[in-house]
């Protein structure tokens, strides 16, 4: 009987004074976010999910929203990461000149792109290189697994999603074959991007594959799922490489210009498939993320590891540099080179994207273009993937069309491309969304190109998407349901946190 009288009077107290504790609780986390000196509209973002997802939204902000821990951890490593870059760079200072010097000649104010990459110590520009553009799975896993095949000395994959089905499993039975042969394999693959193939690390191990999960996801580092490896690079003994949007998956591959039996939609996107000096960027930035996870080093000097350019030549050489993001940079490199080349566009800029949350910077770079002259053209998803992003990115586009840009939403299909051409003289084409989350949160890489063969490709493709766009105006914009525009504006004050 006092048992039974105690609890009820401890559960009369709780009940009477819970708020107390659970405010101070709200109050502290609140002063947390804004000591934290975040940019100000995700700082507002997650003190209204705080607020309206009461209990919840602190859960969900102690797992996926607080910086202090990972923000040092990634800056750290970005810290070690400049001083293995810097050491190259000073290797190579000499040539970087005389490759900026060649470029100006062709593309004339453009070529800050290529300065600005270099200045940042990013990337540095190449110009023997060969381009190939590729549009959608079925141009590019034909060239992908012929690549792999040639393999004679080491590959090196690194994607977001690798899924287990007909073209995964391919891949894998040609890795499979390649470690018998005596050639290195190494393959990273992001734990959020690809649960099911990390579950199955004997399969790799068993084959004499080195295979690493990035940044795992446990209950205890769940907190890691916010910060993902949204890149896709394949290395193939130093010779050919593919950066783009196409992850190996089934879903990626159409037929016959329309969805596979096995897709629900047409998905179209887009890679590149380089081979030349541009691979030595990519093989670098590919062996500081291995270090990231637990593989075991192998020494990124020797020469096997980069592109030999004696007695090779070119009849059509690329100019190829990349811009990346990463967590810990303090140099948000493949935002800031967009904007630059965007400000430095005299005729046109087309940009083709799946998620636009763009920063106010981008968003501001894009209106003072299209009130310049500069013929400014978006294409979007009609139909997205995500209700909540699709409608954070229609919220954005009405003050854009007001100023003149041009917005296309795709229906064929789902765009998954990620791709902006300036002048028809500089390209992008890569993983980086046109939102916060590619600019400032994942690993993200974009391929900066020119060449005149595939911007004149890149022209007709985006002709091509635009006959399969419907044509979104002001006038269309303000007719949809005004609860459908509410929801599109609550949607884009958690734009900032998606």
């Amino acid at each position: 009987m006092d048992w039974t009288t105690t609890l009820l009077d401890c559960w009369n107290f709780i009940k009477q004074w819970y708020w107390i504790p659970l405010t101070l609780l709200y109050i502290m986390v609140i002063i947390t976010i804004l000591i934290e000196n975040r940019n100000p509209t995700k700082t507002i973002a997650w003190v209204l999910v705080i607020i309206f997802l009461p209990v919840i939204g602190i859960v969900i902000y102690f797992f996926f929203g607080q910086e202090f821990n990972r923000e040092r951890f990634f800056q750290r490593i970005d810290k070690r990461q400049k001083l293995i870059i810097n050491q190259k760079w000073d290797e190579m200072e000499s040539l970087i000149q005389d490759d900026l010097s060649q470029i100006e000649t062709e593309i004339n104010s453009l070529t800050q792109v290529f300065r600005y990459l270099n200045n940042s110590r990013i990337a540095p520009p190449s110009t023997k290189n060969k381009v190939k553009l590729l549009i959608n799975g079925e141009e590019k896993f034909p060239l992908f697994l012929e690549a792999l095949r040639s393999a004679q000395d080491h590959i090196h994959l690194e994607y977001y999603i690798f899924e287990e089905d007909k073209i995964g499993n391919e891949v894998i039975e040609i890795l499979k074959e390649k470690v018998k042969k005596g050639v290195e394999v190494r393959v990273t693959v992001d734990d959020f991007g690809s649960p099911k193939i990390n579950k199955h690390h004997k399969r790799f191990e068993d084959a004499g594959i080195q295979f690493q999960t990035f940044l795992p996801v446990h209950f205890s580092s769940l907190a890691n799922s916010n910060y993902r490896n949204h890149r896709k690079i394949l290395i193939v003994d130093a010779k050919i490489a593919f950066v783009g949007g196409i992850n190996i998956s089934d879903k990626y591959i159409n037929q016959n210009g329309e969805k596979s039996p096995n897709n629900e939609v047409y998905w179209r996107d887009t890679s590149v498939m380089i081979e030349g000096e541009a691979i030595n960027s990519l093989q670098l930035h590919f062996y500081l993320n291995w270090m990231m996870t637990d593989g075991k080093e192998f020494k990124i000097s020797n020469r096997k590891y980069f592109f030999n350019s004696e007695n090779v030549e070119f009849t059509n050489t690329a100019t190829v540099s990349f811009g990346l993001t990463s967590p810990g940079d303090s140099v948000h490199s493949a935002m800031e080179a967009m904007i630059l080349a965007i400000t430095l566009a005299k005729k046109k800029v087309q940009l083709c994207t799946p998620y636009f949350i763009p920063s106010d910077e981008f968003k501001t770079a894009l209106m003072i273009a299209v009130s310049g002259g500069v013929e400014v053209e978006l294409i979007i998803p009609k139909k997205g993937d995500s209700t909540v992003v699709q409608q954070a990115s229609l919220s954005y586009l009405k003050p854009l069309m007001r100023r003149g840009i041009k917005v296309f939403l795709y229906e064929k299909g789902f765009i998954h491309a990620k791709t902006i051409t300036i002048d028809d003289e500089l390209a992008f084409i890569g993983t980086v969304n046109l939102d916060y989350r590619s600019f400032f949160i994942n690993f993200e890489i974009t391929s900066v190109i020119h060449d005149k063969i595939l911007l004149k490709q890149m022209a007709e493709q985006f002709i091509l998407d635009k006959e399969n766009s419907e044509i979104l105006t002001v006038k269309k914009w303000e007719e949809r349901p005004w609860y459908k525009r509410a929801f599109a504006s609550i949607c884009r004050l958690l734009a900032p946190i998606l």
